[in-house]
């Protein structure tokens, strides 16, 4: 049980980085100090996430390169799962190949038939330097390994093929976002 109060209160709203910016093509530094920074950029994520209605975010998503995501989302069975890893290693990657629409904050009102497992585990650490296993089925394992991609240099268009990844350049190139950057 959390004594403290709901993640993300006493952050800030960060810019989010968009597609296009280098930060989201080059892999993220491990983290190396685990003191108030830290917490605040996790505060400041949570914030940026939910001003931005998003379920998982990166922090080169706010154009810090460290190993550093969180989340708040739900699973297939809508169980919520709120946390936030630093340092991730995604350990597995296994089950159902399963397509789906995925999107991304950093590519905002878009959207893409995308393959991933149907089941994900990270080990990390919490922001005071504390082991932590992730496990996540379905919609949940889709977030994990979308914002441990992130921290590898990887977006989700990175891996589309085809037509479904033209079609989404595209997309990209007459978004409103692309025109005003």
């Amino acid at each position: 049980m959390r004594n403290s109060s709901i993640p993300g209160t006493r952050g800030r709203v960060r810019p989010l980085t968009l597609l296009g910016d280098p930060v989201l093509h080059t892999p993220c530094a491990e983290v190396t100090g685990f003191g108030p920074e830290l917490a605040a950029l996790v505060e400041d994520l949570f914030a940026t996430m939910y001003a931005a209605r998003g379920v998982g975010l990166a922090a080169n998503q706010v154009g810090e390169s460290l190993r550093v995501f969180v989340y708040d989302c739900p699973d297939d069975e809508d169980v919520r799962h709120l946390g936030h890893v630093v340092n991730p290693r995604l350990v597995e990657a296994d089950g159902v190949v399963v397509r789906g629409p995925e999107g991304c904050l950093s590519l905002p009102g878009l959207e893409a038939g995308t393959e991933r497992y149907d089941h994900a585990v990270i080990e990390g650490f919490t922001m005071t330097g504390e082991p932590v296993t992730v496990h996540g089925t379905g919609f949940f394992a889709r977030c994990l390994q979308h914002e441990y991609d992130h921290l590898q240099g990887r977006v989700y268009a990175d891996r589309l093929g085809g037509l479904r990844h033209r079609r989404l350049m595209r997309q990209v190139a007459r978004a409103p976002w692309r025109r005003s950057g």
